[in-house]
């Protein structure tokens, strides 16, 4: 039975440089009929313009079950942590991250 479990184990290689990940504050999703591509952006204040830092493709069946994967985990963090508030502001993203604006 343990050799049966074995030949169904996937293993997952993590490199050091995907470990550090991408911080992301900002994602952007569309699709076409074969595939959905989410774009991961980092918003800086003050800074007028935002790059893409990773971009993940998808099919249309992967992309259900990660929103499943979230939506159970979302759950699972609320249920110890809280629930999630969200903010939004003009355009349904807060562009001031919740501070305060600075002066010089």
């Amino acid at each position: 039975m343990e050799e049966e479990q074995n030949e169904h184990q996937l293993s997952i290689e993590l490199s050091e440089e995907i470990a550090e990940g991408i911080y992301s504050n900002l994602a952007i999703i569309t699709h076409s009929t074969s595939e959905f591509v989410i774009d991961f952006i980092r918003v800086v204040p003050g800074v007028p313009k935002a790059k893409v830092k990773s971009r993940i493709i998808l099919t249309p069946e992967h992309a259900k079950r990660l929103v499943n994967a979230l939506e159970d985990n979302i759950e699972k963090f609320e249920a110890i942590n809280g629930v999630v508030k969200l903010q939004q502001g003009p355009g349904g993203f807060p562009m001031n991250f919740g501070g305060t604006m600075g002066q010089a």
